[in-house]
Protein backbone atom coordinates (compact mmCIF):
# COMPACT_ATOMS: atom_id res chain seq x y z
CA UNK A 1 0.00 0.00 0.00
CA UNK A 2 2.91 2.30 0.70
CA UNK A 3 4.07 2.01 -2.94
CA UNK A 4 0.53 2.59 -4.24
CA UNK A 5 0.21 5.66 -2.03
CA UNK A 6 3.47 7.03 -3.42
CA UNK A 7 2.25 6.35 -6.94
CA UNK A 8 -1.03 8.20 -6.35
CA UNK A 9 0.90 11.07 -4.77
CA UNK A 10 3.21 11.27 -7.79
CA UNK A 11 0.29 11.10 -10.19
CA UNK A 12 -1.46 13.88 -8.32
CA UNK A 13 1.64 16.04 -8.41
CA UNK A 14 2.02 15.46 -12.15
CA UNK A 15 -1.62 16.30 -12.79
CA UNK A 16 -1.28 19.47 -10.74
CA UNK A 17 1.84 20.45 -12.62
CA UNK A 18 0.10 19.80 -15.94
CA UNK A 19 -2.89 21.86 -14.87
CA UNK A 20 -0.68 24.73 -13.75
CA UNK A 21 1.30 24.49 -16.97
CA UNK A 22 -1.87 24.54 -19.07
CA UNK A 23 -3.25 27.47 -17.06
CA UNK A 24 0.00 29.41 -17.52
CA UNK A 25 0.01 28.55 -21.24
CA UNK A 26 -3.54 29.79 -21.68
CA UNK A 27 -2.69 33.01 -19.85
CA UNK A 28 0.36 33.76 -21.99
CA UNK A 29 -1.55 33.05 -25.20
CA UNK A 30 -4.50 35.21 -24.26
CA UNK A 31 -5.64 36.96 -27.48
CA UNK A 32 -6.31 40.27 -25.73
CA UNK A 33 -2.84 40.33 -24.17
CA UNK A 34 -1.19 39.41 -27.46
CA UNK A 35 -3.22 42.07 -29.25
CA UNK A 36 -2.04 44.71 -26.79
CA UNK A 37 1.57 43.62 -27.25
CA UNK A 38 1.28 43.63 -31.03
CA UNK A 39 0.03 47.22 -31.06
CA UNK A 40 3.56 48.16 -29.95
CA UNK A 41 5.27 46.01 -32.58
CA UNK A 42 8.29 47.37 -34.46
CA UNK A 43 9.37 44.21 -36.27
CA UNK A 44 6.97 44.50 -39.21
CA UNK A 45 8.27 47.96 -40.07
CA UNK A 46 11.85 46.77 -39.51
CA UNK A 47 11.38 43.97 -42.07
CA UNK A 48 9.73 46.33 -44.55
CA UNK A 49 12.54 48.83 -44.12
CA UNK A 50 15.18 46.12 -44.47
CA UNK A 51 13.81 44.67 -47.69
CA UNK A 52 13.30 48.05 -49.32
CA UNK A 53 16.61 49.51 -48.15
CA UNK A 54 19.07 46.63 -48.13
CA UNK A 55 17.66 44.84 -51.18
CA UNK A 56 15.43 47.29 -53.06
CA UNK A 57 13.45 46.28 -56.18
CA UNK A 58 13.19 42.49 -56.36
CA UNK A 59 11.91 41.41 -59.77
CA UNK A 60 11.38 37.67 -60.04
CA UNK A 61 14.13 35.57 -61.57
CA UNK A 62 16.76 38.29 -61.25
CA UNK A 63 19.88 38.61 -59.13
CA UNK A 64 18.01 41.11 -56.96
CA UNK A 65 15.37 38.54 -56.04
CA UNK A 66 18.14 36.06 -55.21
CA UNK A 67 19.67 38.63 -52.84
CA UNK A 68 16.25 39.07 -51.27
CA UNK A 69 16.01 35.34 -50.57
CA UNK A 70 19.45 35.33 -48.95
CA UNK A 71 18.49 38.34 -46.84
CA UNK A 72 15.21 36.71 -45.84
CA UNK A 73 16.72 33.39 -44.76
CA UNK A 74 19.27 35.17 -42.60
CA UNK A 75 16.63 37.45 -41.09
CA UNK A 76 14.18 34.67 -40.28
CA UNK A 77 16.90 32.53 -38.70
CA UNK A 78 18.10 35.47 -36.62
CA UNK A 79 14.54 35.98 -35.36
CA UNK A 80 14.51 32.43 -34.01
CA UNK A 81 12.07 30.74 -36.39
CA UNK A 82 12.42 27.03 -37.02
CA UNK A 83 12.98 25.05 -40.24
CA UNK A 84 14.00 28.15 -42.20
CA UNK A 85 14.88 27.33 -45.80
CA UNK A 86 14.70 28.35 -49.42
CA UNK A 87 12.79 26.04 -51.77
CA UNK A 88 14.01 26.90 -55.29
CA UNK A 89 12.09 26.53 -58.53
CA UNK A 90 12.61 27.61 -62.13
CA UNK A 91 10.42 30.09 -64.00
CA UNK A 92 10.45 32.05 -67.29
CA UNK A 93 11.94 35.49 -66.82
CA UNK A 94 11.14 38.78 -68.53
CA UNK A 95 13.23 41.93 -68.01
CA UNK A 96 12.59 45.55 -68.90
CA UNK A 97 14.52 47.61 -71.44
CA UNK A 98 14.18 51.14 -72.81
CA UNK A 99 10.66 52.56 -72.94
CA UNK A 100 9.51 55.81 -74.53
CA UNK A 101 6.35 57.08 -76.16
CA UNK A 102 5.61 60.31 -77.96
CA UNK A 103 2.86 61.75 -80.08
CA UNK A 104 4.50 62.77 -83.35
CA UNK A 105 1.50 64.42 -85.02
CA UNK A 106 -0.56 66.58 -84.88
CA UNK A 107 0.38 67.63 -81.32
CA UNK A 108 4.00 66.51 -80.77
CA UNK A 109 4.83 65.75 -77.13
CA UNK A 110 6.34 63.02 -75.00
CA UNK A 111 4.28 60.67 -72.85
CA UNK A 112 5.22 58.63 -69.77
CA UNK A 113 4.93 54.92 -70.44
CA UNK A 114 6.13 51.60 -69.03
CA UNK A 115 6.06 48.17 -70.63
CA UNK A 116 3.75 45.50 -69.27
CA UNK A 117 5.27 42.22 -68.16
CA UNK A 118 5.64 39.70 -71.01
CA UNK A 119 5.41 42.43 -73.65
CA UNK A 120 7.66 41.81 -76.65
CA UNK A 121 9.81 44.65 -77.90
CA UNK A 122 9.36 47.08 -80.76
CA UNK A 123 13.02 46.90 -81.73
CA UNK A 124 15.53 49.65 -81.04
CA UNK A 125 14.13 51.85 -83.79
CA UNK A 126 10.60 51.64 -82.41
CA UNK A 127 7.36 51.79 -84.34
CA UNK A 128 5.24 54.74 -85.46
CA UNK A 129 1.57 54.36 -86.27
CA UNK A 130 -1.88 55.89 -86.01
CA UNK A 131 -3.59 55.53 -82.63
CA UNK A 132 -7.13 54.11 -82.55
CA UNK A 133 -9.00 55.06 -79.39
CA UNK A 134 -11.50 52.94 -77.44
CA UNK A 135 -13.31 54.13 -74.33
CA UNK A 136 -13.59 50.56 -72.97
CA UNK A 137 -12.32 47.06 -73.54
CA UNK A 138 -15.79 46.07 -74.70
CA UNK A 139 -15.62 48.69 -77.46
CA UNK A 140 -12.40 47.20 -78.80
CA UNK A 141 -13.82 43.67 -78.58
CA UNK A 142 -16.69 44.78 -80.80
CA UNK A 143 -14.61 45.77 -83.84
CA UNK A 144 -13.96 43.17 -86.57
CA UNK A 145 -10.86 40.99 -86.49
CA UNK A 146 -8.13 42.52 -88.62
CA UNK A 147 -9.65 46.01 -88.53
CA UNK A 148 -6.75 47.42 -86.49
CA UNK A 149 -4.03 46.26 -88.88
CA UNK A 150 -1.03 48.57 -88.76
CA UNK A 151 -2.53 50.66 -85.93
CA UNK A 152 -1.76 51.19 -82.25
CA UNK A 153 -4.84 50.37 -80.17
CA UNK A 154 -5.45 52.56 -77.11
CA UNK A 155 -7.96 51.60 -74.41
CA UNK A 156 -8.91 53.79 -71.46
CA UNK A 157 -11.14 53.18 -68.41
CA UNK A 158 -12.75 54.90 -65.43
CA UNK A 159 -11.29 53.17 -62.35
CA UNK A 160 -11.74 55.00 -59.02
CA UNK A 161 -10.48 54.50 -55.49
CA UNK A 162 -12.41 52.03 -53.35
CA UNK A 163 -11.85 50.70 -49.84
CA UNK A 164 -12.19 47.13 -51.04
CA UNK A 165 -10.18 47.69 -54.23
CA UNK A 166 -13.05 46.34 -56.30
CA UNK A 167 -12.23 48.53 -59.30
CA UNK A 168 -9.20 46.37 -60.02
CA UNK A 169 -11.36 43.37 -60.79
CA UNK A 170 -13.62 45.47 -62.98
CA UNK A 171 -10.98 47.26 -65.03
CA UNK A 172 -8.01 44.89 -64.69
CA UNK A 173 -8.95 42.97 -67.88
CA UNK A 174 -7.87 46.06 -69.86
CA UNK A 175 -4.34 44.97 -68.88
CA UNK A 176 -4.76 41.23 -68.39
CA UNK A 177 -6.58 40.27 -71.58
CA UNK A 178 -6.64 43.49 -73.62
CA UNK A 179 -3.27 42.96 -75.34
CA UNK A 180 -4.28 39.57 -76.70
CA UNK A 181 -7.62 40.96 -77.96
CA UNK A 182 -5.82 43.87 -79.65
CA UNK A 183 -3.51 41.39 -81.36
CA UNK A 184 -6.49 39.38 -82.61
CA UNK A 185 -7.94 42.59 -84.06
CA UNK A 186 -4.71 43.07 -86.00
CA UNK A 187 -3.11 45.86 -83.91
CA UNK A 188 0.57 46.58 -84.35
CA UNK A 189 0.86 47.55 -80.65
CA UNK A 190 -1.37 48.25 -77.66
CA UNK A 191 -1.31 50.98 -75.01
CA UNK A 192 -3.59 51.48 -72.03
CA UNK A 193 -4.43 53.96 -69.36
CA UNK A 194 -2.62 52.46 -66.36
CA UNK A 195 -4.75 50.29 -64.13
CA UNK A 196 -4.48 52.60 -61.14
CA UNK A 197 -5.99 55.59 -59.40
CA UNK A 198 -3.21 58.17 -58.91
CA UNK A 199 -2.86 61.30 -60.99
CA UNK A 200 0.92 61.51 -61.10
CA UNK A 201 3.01 60.86 -64.16
CA UNK A 202 3.86 57.41 -62.83
CA UNK A 203 2.74 54.62 -65.13
CA UNK A 204 1.72 51.31 -63.52
CA UNK A 205 3.34 48.15 -64.80
CA UNK A 206 1.93 44.64 -64.28
CA UNK A 207 1.75 41.32 -66.02
CA UNK A 208 -0.13 40.40 -69.17
CA UNK A 209 -0.29 37.24 -71.23
CA UNK A 210 -0.81 36.10 -74.78
CA UNK A 211 -2.57 32.74 -75.13
CA UNK A 212 -1.09 30.09 -77.37
CA UNK A 213 -1.80 30.93 -80.98
CA UNK A 214 -2.08 34.69 -80.37
CA UNK A 215 0.81 36.78 -81.68
CA UNK A 216 2.39 38.86 -78.86
CA UNK A 217 2.48 42.59 -79.63
CA UNK A 218 4.33 45.42 -77.86
CA UNK A 219 2.24 46.61 -74.92
CA UNK A 220 2.64 49.54 -72.56
CA UNK A 221 0.78 51.47 -69.88
CA UNK A 222 0.58 55.27 -69.92
CA UNK A 223 0.41 57.28 -66.73
CA UNK A 224 -3.13 58.43 -65.98
CA UNK A 225 -2.50 62.11 -66.84
CA UNK A 226 -0.77 61.15 -70.09
CA UNK A 227 -3.57 58.77 -71.06
CA UNK A 228 -6.16 61.45 -70.42
CA UNK A 229 -4.12 63.89 -72.48
CA UNK A 230 -3.87 61.41 -75.34
CA UNK A 231 -7.64 60.95 -75.21
CA UNK A 232 -8.15 64.72 -75.45
CA UNK A 233 -5.73 64.99 -78.36
CA UNK A 234 -7.58 62.29 -80.27
CA UNK A 235 -10.95 63.98 -79.72
CA UNK A 236 -9.61 67.35 -80.83
CA UNK A 237 -7.91 65.85 -83.89
CA UNK A 238 -11.08 63.99 -84.88
CA UNK A 239 -12.87 67.29 -85.37
CA UNK A 240 -10.47 68.14 -88.21
CA UNK A 241 -10.22 64.60 -89.49
CA UNK A 242 -6.54 64.30 -88.60
CA UNK A 243 -5.06 61.06 -87.25
CA UNK A 244 -2.98 61.07 -84.07
CA UNK A 245 0.27 59.20 -84.56
CA UNK A 246 2.50 57.81 -81.83
CA UNK A 247 6.08 56.58 -81.83
CA UNK A 248 6.63 53.75 -79.36
CA UNK A 249 9.98 52.31 -78.27
CA UNK A 250 9.93 49.30 -75.94
CA UNK A 251 12.92 46.98 -75.70
CA UNK A 252 12.16 44.35 -73.04
CA UNK A 253 13.24 40.76 -73.53
CA UNK A 254 12.69 37.27 -72.24
CA UNK A 255 15.87 35.69 -70.86
CA UNK A 256 14.57 32.16 -70.45
CA UNK A 257 14.26 29.96 -67.39
CA UNK A 258 15.83 31.45 -64.26
CA UNK A 259 15.78 30.42 -60.62
CA UNK A 260 13.35 31.85 -58.12
CA UNK A 261 12.36 30.38 -54.77
CA UNK A 262 10.01 30.30 -51.80
CA UNK A 263 11.40 31.21 -48.40
CA UNK A 264 9.75 29.22 -45.63
CA UNK A 265 9.97 29.41 -41.83
CA UNK A 266 7.94 27.90 -39.01
CA UNK A 267 6.78 28.28 -35.46
CA UNK A 268 6.63 24.59 -34.60
CA UNK A 269 3.56 23.51 -32.71
CA UNK A 270 3.12 21.10 -29.81
CA UNK A 271 0.99 18.64 -31.77
CA UNK A 272 2.20 17.77 -35.31
CA UNK A 273 -1.04 15.87 -35.96
CA UNK A 274 -3.00 19.12 -35.94
CA UNK A 275 -3.24 20.86 -39.31
CA UNK A 276 -0.81 23.73 -39.69
CA UNK A 277 -1.70 27.38 -40.26
CA UNK A 278 -0.17 28.76 -43.49
CA UNK A 279 0.42 32.52 -43.56
CA UNK A 280 1.78 34.07 -46.73
CA UNK A 281 3.09 37.16 -48.49
CA UNK A 282 5.28 37.52 -51.58
CA UNK A 283 8.93 38.45 -51.58
CA UNK A 284 9.33 39.66 -55.16
CA UNK A 285 8.34 43.09 -56.43
CA UNK A 286 8.19 44.90 -59.72
CA UNK A 287 11.36 46.68 -60.74
CA UNK A 288 10.02 50.26 -60.84
CA UNK A 289 10.28 50.78 -57.07
CA UNK A 290 11.26 49.09 -53.82
CA UNK A 291 7.97 47.27 -53.31
CA UNK A 292 7.09 48.58 -49.85
CA UNK A 293 3.30 48.27 -50.16
CA UNK A 294 3.52 45.39 -52.63
CA UNK A 295 4.52 43.34 -50.71
CA UNK A 296 7.38 43.93 -48.24
CA UNK A 297 4.86 45.20 -45.70
CA UNK A 298 2.84 42.00 -46.04
CA UNK A 299 5.93 39.93 -45.23
CA UNK A 300 6.63 42.16 -42.26
CA UNK A 301 3.07 41.90 -40.96
CA UNK A 302 2.66 38.11 -41.11
CA UNK A 303 6.14 37.50 -39.73
CA UNK A 304 5.77 39.92 -36.85
CA UNK A 305 2.45 38.30 -35.94
CA UNK A 306 4.01 34.83 -35.98
CA UNK A 307 6.83 36.14 -33.79
CA UNK A 308 4.27 37.44 -31.29
CA UNK A 309 2.88 33.91 -30.99
CA UNK A 310 6.31 32.27 -30.87
CA UNK A 311 7.44 34.55 -28.07
CA UNK A 312 4.65 33.18 -25.87
CA UNK A 313 5.83 29.57 -26.23
CA UNK A 314 4.80 26.81 -28.59
CA UNK A 315 1.25 27.04 -29.93
CA UNK A 316 -0.80 23.88 -30.40
CA UNK A 317 -0.49 24.00 -34.19
CA UNK A 318 2.51 24.77 -36.35
CA UNK A 319 2.43 28.16 -38.05
CA UNK A 320 4.21 28.10 -41.40
CA UNK A 321 5.35 31.38 -42.95
CA UNK A 322 5.58 31.50 -46.76
CA UNK A 323 7.46 34.38 -48.40
CA UNK A 324 6.55 33.39 -51.95
CA UNK A 325 8.76 34.13 -54.93
CA UNK A 326 7.74 35.25 -58.40
CA UNK A 327 4.17 36.27 -57.59
CA UNK A 328 4.01 39.36 -59.77
CA UNK A 329 4.96 37.63 -63.00
CA UNK A 330 2.65 34.63 -62.88
CA UNK A 331 2.10 33.27 -59.35
CA UNK A 332 5.01 30.88 -59.86
CA UNK A 333 5.84 30.69 -56.15
CA UNK A 334 2.33 29.76 -55.11
CA UNK A 335 2.18 27.12 -57.84
CA UNK A 336 5.55 25.68 -56.79
CA UNK A 337 4.48 25.59 -53.14
CA UNK A 338 1.28 23.73 -53.96
CA UNK A 339 3.15 21.24 -56.13
CA UNK A 340 5.68 20.56 -53.36
CA UNK A 341 3.24 20.49 -50.44
CA UNK A 342 -0.12 19.25 -51.68
CA UNK A 343 -1.16 16.52 -49.26
CA UNK A 344 0.72 18.10 -46.37
CA UNK A 345 -1.24 18.63 -43.17
CA UNK A 346 -2.58 22.15 -43.67
CA UNK A 347 -5.66 23.49 -41.88
CA UNK A 348 -6.11 27.19 -42.70
CA UNK A 349 -4.48 29.55 -45.20
CA UNK A 350 -4.15 33.34 -44.91
CA UNK A 351 -2.29 36.00 -46.88
CA UNK A 352 -1.30 39.67 -46.58
CA UNK A 353 -0.85 41.28 -50.00
CA UNK A 354 -2.88 44.47 -50.15
CA UNK A 355 -0.58 47.14 -48.79
CA UNK A 356 -0.01 48.36 -45.26
CA UNK A 357 -3.11 50.32 -44.30
CA UNK A 358 -5.53 49.28 -41.55
CA UNK A 359 -7.49 46.07 -41.54
CA UNK A 360 -11.18 47.00 -41.62
CA UNK A 361 -12.95 43.70 -42.21
CA UNK A 362 -12.49 40.01 -41.47
CA UNK A 363 -14.01 37.35 -43.74
CA UNK A 364 -14.28 33.62 -43.19
CA UNK A 365 -14.54 30.40 -45.14
CA UNK A 366 -14.65 27.86 -42.31
CA UNK A 367 -16.51 24.61 -41.71
CA UNK A 368 -19.68 24.59 -39.65
CA UNK A 369 -17.91 23.02 -36.66
CA UNK A 370 -15.71 26.14 -36.41
CA UNK A 371 -18.65 28.49 -35.83
CA UNK A 372 -17.57 29.23 -32.25
CA UNK A 373 -14.04 30.04 -33.40
CA UNK A 374 -15.41 32.43 -36.00
CA UNK A 375 -17.48 34.19 -33.34
CA UNK A 376 -14.51 34.37 -30.98
CA UNK A 377 -12.33 35.95 -33.67
CA UNK A 378 -15.00 38.47 -34.64
CA UNK A 379 -15.44 39.51 -31.01
CA UNK A 380 -11.69 39.72 -30.36
CA UNK A 381 -11.13 42.02 -33.36
CA UNK A 382 -13.77 44.58 -32.39
CA UNK A 383 -11.36 46.69 -30.28
CA UNK A 384 -9.28 47.19 -33.44
CA UNK A 385 -12.25 48.59 -35.37
CA UNK A 386 -12.59 45.49 -37.52
CA UNK A 387 -16.02 44.24 -38.55
CA UNK A 388 -17.01 40.73 -39.60
CA UNK A 389 -19.20 41.03 -42.67
CA UNK A 390 -19.15 40.81 -46.43
CA UNK A 391 -18.67 37.82 -48.71
CA UNK A 392 -16.88 34.65 -47.70
CA UNK A 393 -13.08 34.63 -47.63
CA UNK A 394 -11.33 33.68 -50.86
CA UNK A 395 -7.65 33.77 -49.89
CA UNK A 396 -4.72 35.46 -51.61
CA UNK A 397 -2.83 34.84 -54.83
CA UNK A 398 0.04 32.88 -53.31
CA UNK A 399 -2.19 30.52 -51.34
CA UNK A 400 -4.85 30.00 -53.99
CA UNK A 401 -3.29 26.86 -55.45
CA UNK A 402 -2.72 25.13 -52.11
CA UNK A 403 -6.25 26.10 -51.04
CA UNK A 404 -7.68 24.55 -54.19
CA UNK A 405 -5.60 21.39 -54.08
CA UNK A 406 -6.13 20.75 -50.35
CA UNK A 407 -9.62 22.28 -49.97
CA UNK A 408 -8.46 24.48 -47.09
CA UNK A 409 -10.33 26.74 -44.71
CA UNK A 410 -9.58 30.46 -45.21
CA UNK A 411 -9.55 33.64 -43.15
CA UNK A 412 -9.07 37.01 -44.87
CA UNK A 413 -8.05 40.14 -42.99
CA UNK A 414 -9.04 42.80 -45.49
CA UNK A 415 -6.92 45.95 -45.53
CA UNK A 416 -8.14 49.39 -46.51
CA UNK A 417 -7.34 49.61 -50.20
CA UNK A 418 -8.34 53.24 -50.74
CA UNK A 419 -4.83 54.31 -51.71
CA UNK A 420 -3.41 50.94 -52.72
CA UNK A 421 -3.86 51.48 -56.45
CA UNK A 422 -2.25 54.90 -56.20
CA UNK A 423 1.01 53.06 -55.45
CA UNK A 424 0.61 49.55 -56.86
CA UNK A 425 3.23 48.66 -59.51
CA UNK A 426 4.51 52.26 -59.74
CA UNK A 427 7.78 54.07 -58.99
CA UNK A 428 5.98 55.51 -55.93
CA UNK A 429 5.81 52.21 -54.02
CA UNK A 430 8.45 53.25 -51.49
CA UNK A 431 8.97 53.08 -47.73
CA UNK A 432 7.83 56.65 -47.02
CA UNK A 433 4.26 55.58 -47.91
CA UNK A 434 4.18 53.20 -44.94
CA UNK A 435 2.35 54.40 -41.81
CA UNK A 436 3.91 52.52 -38.84
CA UNK A 437 0.76 52.89 -36.72
CA UNK A 438 -1.41 51.28 -39.38
CA UNK A 439 1.13 48.49 -39.74
CA UNK A 440 0.92 47.89 -35.99
CA UNK A 441 -2.86 47.58 -36.24
CA UNK A 442 -2.33 44.93 -38.93
CA UNK A 443 0.08 43.02 -36.73
CA UNK A 444 -2.39 43.20 -33.85
CA UNK A 445 -5.18 41.83 -36.04
CA UNK A 446 -3.04 39.00 -37.37
CA UNK A 447 -1.65 38.17 -33.92
CA UNK A 448 -5.16 38.04 -32.48
CA UNK A 449 -6.39 35.64 -35.13
CA UNK A 450 -3.29 33.45 -34.95
CA UNK A 451 -3.46 33.23 -31.18
CA UNK A 452 -6.97 31.78 -31.51
CA UNK A 453 -6.67 29.45 -34.49
CA UNK A 454 -3.17 28.16 -33.75
CA UNK A 455 -4.32 27.11 -30.28
CA UNK A 456 -7.69 25.69 -31.27
CA UNK A 457 -8.30 21.93 -31.37
CA UNK A 458 -11.37 22.38 -33.58
CA UNK A 459 -11.34 20.28 -36.74
CA UNK A 460 -11.00 22.84 -39.56
CA UNK A 461 -11.49 20.26 -42.30
CA UNK A 462 -13.76 21.66 -44.98
CA UNK A 463 -16.62 19.57 -46.38
CA UNK A 464 -15.99 18.11 -49.85
CA UNK A 465 -16.42 20.55 -52.73
CA UNK A 466 -19.75 20.30 -54.48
Amino acid sequence: MKNASSLFTAMGAAATALLLSSTAYAATHDPAAIQASALKDTLAYEITEGLTTEVGPRQAGTEAEARARDWSVKKLKALGFQNVRNEPFMMPTWVRGDETAEVTTPFPQKLHITALGNSPGTGEAGIEAEVVYFDSLAAMKAVPDGSLAGKIAFVTHNMHRAQDGSGYGTYGPVRWTGPAIASQKGALAYVIKSIGTDYHRNPHTGNTNFPEGVKPIPTGALSLPDADNLERMIKVAQKSGKPVKMKLVLTPKNIGQQESGNVIAEVTGRDPSKGMILIACHLDSWDLATGAFDDAAGCGIVTAAAKQIMDQGKPLRTIRILWAGAEEVGLWGGKAYAKAHTGSNHAIAMESDFGADKVWRVQFHLPEQAKAVKEQIAQALLPLGIGANGPKASGGADVSDIIDSNNLAIIDLQQDGTRYFDLHHTPDDTLDKIDPKQVQQNVAAWSTVLSIIANSDVDFTMPPKE
